[in-house]
């Protein structure tokens, strides 16, 4: 997959003191068309990089809430173009601009409105517009920002800056943009673009204010049980708003809450019931739980079959059945074990308990 480059713009963005406080500014250091960028040390640098983003995957709904590439789509008004959007429309220009000096002007106006963006750090950005000939007659429209190390931020030698940039940049750390998305070779979604930046940065997000995402699965998942409990209180205080409002307001401080403790509010049939519609749609849904200081991994599905939660008195027991019991690093006695039992083990718990009681 290789990307011919019609026209790259270099720009060097300087903040002064505090990042958040300081002063910010950016300067324009040089435009190349494809002939002066073959033959620049740029190109050896950075030619690389454009097939790794076009390259990069990125699901529209994420396994995490927090990844670093994602899918964004310009969003518009029911019954408005794309060209109601303000960030498409940076884009776009780009992709048309006809002559250099349009191209460069485009360009800076990209640059300008990330410099509104708060938190951003010093460092080299490249506004570049490549070709991918041998699927597209359509050009690409690519952002790269490498931040500074401290070192390289101070130097002002205008003649030896682009070594000097080049040494600094890094492609792990690279933030980009790539415009139009991609899904596969041979399709453009002229809807979405893809930005890559650290999982924890907001740089991109902050800039394309104009840019939706679509939900990650565990917020997806979150909305659906919620769904689940709502509609269980509708039921339940159908005819006492108050005691409806009341548990409506506990089960949302529950379901944001980092540490969630067993709720103890639904029978084993109400569990089943609602976990067969989110198996349905992820057979492969993760369920983890911690008993004590002991971690329990184990698939949704499991629950109520190979996996068993109960209570003995005051205490929690969880109980994991299987055809084999398989153990792994360093050799420990409980490997040689006869396992006693179930029964015993309950009468066991439940003498604890009493004596922990008593």
């Amino acid at each position: 997959m290789k990307f011919d480059i019609e026209c790259i713009s270099f720009f060097v963005i300087q903040i002064e003191g505090e990042e958040e406080q300081g002063g910010k500014r950016y300067k324009h250091y040089q435009t190349l068309d494809g002939d002066d960028y073959a033959d620049s040390e740029l190109s050896s640098f950075l030619g690389g990089e454009f097939s790794k983003i076009a390259k990069r995957h990125a699901e529209r709904n994420p396994k995490a809430e927090q990844v670093p590439t994602k899918i964004g789509r310009f969003a518009v008004e029911p019954g408005y173009d794309l060209d109601s959007n303000p960030n498409y429309n940076l884009f776009a220009r780009l992709r048309m601009a006809d002559t250099m000096d349009a191209y460069i002007e485009h360009a800076e106006a990209l640059v300008q409105a990330y410099m509104d963006t708060s938190a951003i750090r010093g460092g080299a950005m490249f506004v570049a517009r490549a070709k991918l000939s041998q699927l597209f007659d359509e050009p690409f429209i690519f952002v790269l920002k490498c931040d500074f190390e401290q070192k390289i931020a101070r130097i002002t030698d205008e003649r030896s800056l682009l070594n000097k940039v080049e040494m600094a940049i890094n492609a792990k750390n690279m933030k980009s943009i790539m415009y139009p998305h991609m899904p596969e070779e041979g399709m453009l979604e002229p809807w979405e673009l893809k930005i890559h930046q650290s999982s924890h940065a907001r740089y991109f997000e902050d800039f394309l204010k104009y840019v939706e995402y679509e939900k990650s699965q565990p917020e997806i998942l979150n909305e659906q049980v919620l769904g689940f409990v709502h509609q269980y209180i509708e039921q339940v205080y159908e005819d006492n708003e108050e005691a409806r409002e009341k548990e409506t307001q506990e089960m949302e401080v529950w379901a944001y809450s980092e540490k969630r403790e067993l709720q103890e509010k639904w029978s084993q049939e109400q569990v089943m019931e609602a976990s067969s519609v989110l198996i349905e749609q992820q057979p492969e849904l993760e369920m983890k739980l911690k008993l004590g200081n002991m971690t329990v991994r184990a698939l949704l599905a499991d629950f109520g079959d190979r996996l068993h939660i109960a209570k003995l008195g005051d205490r929690y027991v969880v109980v994991l059945e299987g055809e084999g019991l398989m153990f792994d690093k360093g050799i420990l006695p409980v490997e040689l074990l006869q396992p006693e039992p179930l029964e015993q083990i309950v009468d066991r718990i439940r003498s604890k308990a009493e004596e922990e009681a008593g």
